[in-house]
């Protein structure tokens, strides 16, 4: 017996712009449209029933940033807390404060999934269907751009490998992407499975409460202590006020991040020593530095994990918290078989095993009838897709904090819309020159999430615009200073179907 699906509404608006996702990077779109092209129309479409994104959906214990805000922020709004690496409530109350602050609230339409997007490049249009999560009821509009905001993550689905034995286990097993409000964890034996930046923000919020908790992981992660406030931030907050200090501490960030990444890259032999030597003065002493936080790979091939004033190595150091490197056997009625022999008693684990990659939330793309491979497209500036035509994404970066190239992109995603309105241009299409270029994966990244789903992504290639920028300098050049207009980027216009011709540098 097969269900039929509730009819589809023909279409009864379009929008210049239509946003996917109430996140980071949506309220981030929203603001430079509002601020930038204030004549578009446009509406930001959220498949849950609140705004915030990522902040809004984890409610695992500790969750935070582990970017300082004054980069993980946006550019146009200072961070005034003096938290530097800051508590999810805070950001989430940020991210609705900008919201609100640009008039946004009420052009988010909240219970809204985006299920597929078609474009007619004889209308010059989208037309996207719709389903509300609330109802089921479906429903379809038309944009004449769609720009994904959602990340690269499922929002439904946590990554959990299969473990042998798992329905022996009596206790309580919970992934942090779904931790149960009322999880009470007194005096409880706690197993943390995982090793990356949820895990190492578990295990000391949760030290304090729980009878005991270990970290189990099979490899281990580099881990850096950070302060939680910045007293030098502090300092310029006092001395030249919000607005410029925002700028000021900011810059100095950057500059901070570009510089430990780019030694780390270069002399990763150098990095890791001097990582482990501050390991071994955050632990106790004799403690076996090397086979709990002395990863196999150089620094940054991964994401380092950072700890706000080493509250892990506090854990530690205090006998709340310890770690064991080793791989697991089987789930049994009482906690954990370990390969090497040993057992690891609890009444709750934790499987801080990662995310599962999604890119652009799910949705079907369909070009005039024919359907998109993602895995066969080549990313154009890190923000569009070889050719598909008016579609925008935001990816951020993984070496760095998020929200800086969000912005950039942003800002490069406006100026190309607002050259296309003064010269009556209504497609932009990026089509590869040369479609025998060299590509490699879109996210060049080793972490373990990544590397499920990288034959699944978008492709990069060897030179610009088809190369992926990680660096932040590389990209205030080519999305902030350089023109809009571009070889390898054909802005046509429906009318006449004939390429107009290309608007001097400056666009």
């Amino acid at each position: 017996m097969t269900t039929s699906q509730p009819p589809l509404q023909t279409p009864v608006e379009h929008l210049d712009v239509l946003i996917v996702g109430a996140g980071i990077s949506g309220i981030g779109a929203g603001r430079y449209l509002t601020t930038e092209l204030p004549a578009k129309s446009f509406a930001i479409l959220e498949a849950r029933g609140a705004s915030g994104g990522t902040w809004d959906l984890f409610r695992y214990p500790g969750i935070r940033s582990d970017s300082d805000l004054s980069t993980f922020g946006y550019e146009f709004k200072p961070w005034r807390d003096r938290q530097s690496i800051a508590d999810a409530p805070k950001i989430l109350a940020y991210l609705r404060e900008t919201a609100t602050e640009n008039g946004l609230d009420e052009r988010i339409r909240y219970h809204h999934r985006v299920l597929a997007v078609s474009w007619s490049s004889a209308d010059a249009r989208w037309t996207v269907d719709v389903e509300r999560t609330d109802t089921g009821e479906r429903l379809r509009l038309t944009a004449g751009w769609v720009f994904c905001a959602g990340g690269y993550y499922r929002y439904d689905e946590g990554f959990t490998p299969v473990f042998e034995g798992r329905d022996r286990f009596r206790g309580e097993i919970v992934h942090p992407q779904f931790w149960p409000e009322e999880l009470d964890l007194t005096g409880k034996r706690v197993v943390v499975v995982g090793s990356g930046a949820t895990a190492v923000t578990i295990v000391p919020a949760i030290a304090g409460t729980a009878a005991h908790v270990t970290m189990l992981q099979r490899t281990p992660t580099y881990v850096l202590p950070v302060p939680r406030e910045d007293p030098i931030a502090a300092r310029l907050r006092r001395w030249f006020g919000d607005e410029r200090a925002h700028a000021l501490v900011r810059r100095k960030n950057i500059a901070q991040q570009r510089a430990i990444y780019r030694f780390a890259q270069k002399h990763p032999k150098a990095a890791r020593k001097a990582i482990r030597w501050v390991n071994t003065k955050q632990l106790p002493a004799g403690f076996d530095v090397d086979t709990h936080f002395n990863p196999p790979y150089d620094p940054w091939d991964q994401r380092l994990c950072a700890v706000p004033n080493g509250d892990l190595f506090r854990a530690i150091r205090e006998g709340q918290a310890d770690v064991v490197t080793d791989r697991i056997t089987t789930f049994d009625e009482t906690g954990i078989q370990l390969a090497s022999g040993g057992h690891l008693d609890a009444d709750v684990i934790v499987t801080a095993t990662g995310l599962s990659v999604q890119a652009f939330g799910g949705v079907a793309i369909t070009v005039d009838g024919e359907p998109v491979t993602l895995s066969d497209t080549v990313a154009y500036k890190g923000m569009m897709l070889s050719g598909v035509p008016n579609l925008a994404f935001a990816i951020g970066y993984t070496n760095s904090s998020w929200t800086l190239k969000i912005g950039l992109l942003c800002e490069h995603f406006v100026r190309l819309l607002r050259h296309m309105d003064e010269r009556g241009l209504d497609t932009a299409r990026p089509v590869l020159a040369d479609p025998g270029m060299p590509t490699r994966p879109f996210l060049d990244f080793a972490a373990g999430y990544i590397q499920r789903a990288v034959a699944q992504l978008p492709r990069q290639g060897d030179r610009m615009p088809w190369l992926t920028s990680m660096d932040y300098s590389d990209d205030v050049k080519l999305l902030r200073a350089d023109s809009v207009v571009d070889p390898e980027l054909r802005l046509t216009s429906s009318r006449d179907r004939l390429p107009r011709p290309a608007a001097a540098v400056g666009a």
